[in-house]
């Protein structure tokens, strides 16, 4: 008999026993009552899900916070997916045979979620196949951001862990090579280059230097040759892609079944394509007339796009790195004194210039998983690729005021506040996982609410700065959709970006090559304007309640990010009904 058909048959069980008791009701206590045996089984569940799971994923257990399996790399080998896989398929078995019945209101939402988890993972390896064609899917699981950076452990100790890491390199890339299956599409080699030899240069110069106060001539002798052994693997594996070249296609597209299923299996969105296309649509229209409008008052006389360019000719005074610093202090003491959403603890992000291998965003931030405690995060600002002309890189550095918004959406109150409140999380499964539309969507939805709640207004090319972050997400929406059901070329998504959300030539290139890599990322727009009418539901629903009166709704905000925050990272269709009673409309 299968593992899943005992526990729930032991689960229906327990259930007969609690409600027959022999048929005896029994004595009056006052003690206070424990876990029922339905949830004591359910937590042995969730518990061994996550272990497994950490287990089958050292990489990402190791980010998470649990150290023990720091320098270790996921098998990431054809037998290892398949063996992945199958995994899966079996924790799906085991939630499945839970009857949703036994368990707790809270229970029930969390199983959902971790079937969620499933769904998404079996959907990258097993339908897209992402392992055998898409160099992106390697990424994550190669940063080894947390052992220079991260200052969970004395440097000495992340040294040896980054050591180890290091030697198990050349076989994970003889996995990759074996695992991508020729020819690629184009964008895929140029990204493969691009960021297996950031990899290998990183490997090279800038390793050494982050660990030369430990005082251990052994310990860099092994460093030495580590990661001599990893630059070699990674500029091997650099050469085969540039091989690659001549024979790569442009054959990347999803198609249209396909790509409405990442969206239900992976967000749990199950709304036709066609419909999310018209959302956001409207949200570009929307926010094209707005930018319209701002620019009337700024530059009367200019197109929208010599506005842009006025807005964007004014860079950061002493540069992007330092300036975001500023904006950082003042960032938080808007957020504490126009009550946004509460600030669990202490912690600060610091700033940093991203390191070679991971600058195919302007901006991101690493924010240490829910294990960890006083751990740094670091928002880091991506320089213009050198190989690019002058102009172009000139073009790439951000305006003062696209940076303002860029901090709101990395830092506060975007992804690092969202994950102070998911990693403070008691429950763990609720904190390890969170998922691409909860959090870019979070953090989209910051930079509007944010200028809503006043910050740059009275400034209009501050607004400017927000309206031309929404534009971009806007277009990134449409192009993935257009580039994976419609037919749509690389370059006719390049021609978008620049037309439709004025961005500079590099930053237009590098967005419409992601999109055929990441269809996913149309779920910043998707996610923020499922966001924005759960807001306007719940908001609705506690004014005629009479929480407060309906035209001051924004003194509800905060409950309302309060509680939206408090589940983690679910799909957000699933923390709908979580927060509303039912799902609705979610657009």
């Amino acid at each position: 008999m299968r593992k899943s058909l005992k526990l729930g048959a032991a689960l229906s069980g327990v259930l007969f026993l609690v409600l027959t008791g022999c048929g005896q009701k029994p004595p009056a206590s006052n003690a206070p009552k424990g876990p029922s045996p339905a949830s004591q089984a359910w937590a042995k569940l969730t518990n061994g899900f996550i272990e497994s799971y950490l287990q089958a994923q050292p990489f990402f257990a190791a980010q998470s916070g649990r150290h023990e399996f720091d320098g270790q790399l996921p098998d990431v080998s054809n037998h290892g997916i398949r063996r992945e896989i199958a995994r899966l398929h079996d924790q799906r078995d085991q939630l499945n045979a839970v009857d949703p019945k036994t368990l707790e209101p809270r229970e029930r939402f969390d199983r959902e979620y971790l079937l969620a988890v499933v769904d998404k993972d079996l959907f990258w390896m097993e339908k897209a196949k992402s392992p055998f064609s898409n160099p992106a899917w390697y990424t994550d699981k190669l940063d080894p951001d947390m052992y220079l950076n991260r200052n969970y452990a004395p440097l000495e100790v992340r040294m040896k862990a980054y050591i180890k890491y290091a030697r198990g390199i050349p076989k994970m890339v003889n996995d990759i090579k074996a695992n991508l299956q020729s020819p690629l599409p184009k964008t895929y080699v140029e990204l493969g280059i691009a960021q297996y030899g950031g990899f290998a240069e990183f490997y090279k110069k800038n390793v050494e230097a982050a660990f030369l106060s430990v005082n251990d001539h052994e310990l860099h002798t092994q460093l030495a040759d580590a990661n001599a052994a990893a630059a070699a693997a990674m500029d091997a594996l650099k050469q085969t892609l540039e091989a690659e070249r001549s024979k790569a296609t442009d054959k990347f597209a999803l198609g249209p079944d396909l790509y409405a299923q990442m969206v239900a299996e992976t967000e749990r969105v199950t709304l036709p394509i066609e419909q999310i296309e018209t959302a956001g649509r409207a949200d570009l229209e929307r926010n094209t007339a707005a930018l319209k409008a701002e620019c009337a008052s700024y530059a009367p006389k200019a197109s929208l796009a010599q506005c842009v360019a006025k807005v964007s000719a004014n860079k950061p005074k002493a540069g992007a790195v330092v300036d975001a610093r500023e904006q950082l202090v003042s960032l938080k003491e808007f957020v504490i004194a126009n009550k946004v959403v509460s600030i669990p603890g202490t912690d600060e992000a610091m700033v940093a210039e991203a390191p070679p291998y991971n600058r195919s965003n302007a901006a991101f931030i690493q924010v240490p998983g829910p294990y960890d405690k006083g751990v740094m995060s670091v928002y880091n600002i991506a320089p213009p690729d050198p190989k690019w002309s002058k102009a172009e890189q000139a073009a790439y550095i951000p305006s003062e005021a696209s940076l303002l918004f860029t901090s709101v959406h990395e830092v506060w109150p975007g992804h690092f506040l969202q994950f102070l409140h998911s990693n403070a999380n008691p429950s763990k499964l609720e904190g390890l996982w969170v998922g691409y539309a909860f959090a870019e969507g979070w953090a989209h939805y910051c930079e509007e609410m944010m200028y809503e709640k006043g910050l740059g207004k009275g400034e209009p090319d501050k607004h400017i700065g927000q309206i031309m972050d929404a534009l971009l997400r806007d277009v990134r929406l449409l192009s993935s959709i257009g580039l994976h059901t419609h037919g749509m070329t690389v370059a006719q998504s390049e021609k978008m970006f620049r037309e439709q959300a004025f961005q500079d030539p590099g930053n237009a290139r590098q967005q419409a090559a992601r999109g055929t890599y990441d269809p996913a990322y149309l779920n910043y727009t998707l996610g923020k304007l499922m966001i924005r009418k759960l807001r306007t539901d719940w908001v609705a629903k506690h004014a005629a309640a009479g929480s407060a009166a309906p035209a001051d709704d924004q003194a509800l905000w905060h409950d309302f990010h309060d509680q939206f925050l408090s589940y983690g990272g679910p799909p957000i269709p699933l923390l709908r009904k979580e927060m509303l009673g039912e799902e609705g409309t979610l657009l």
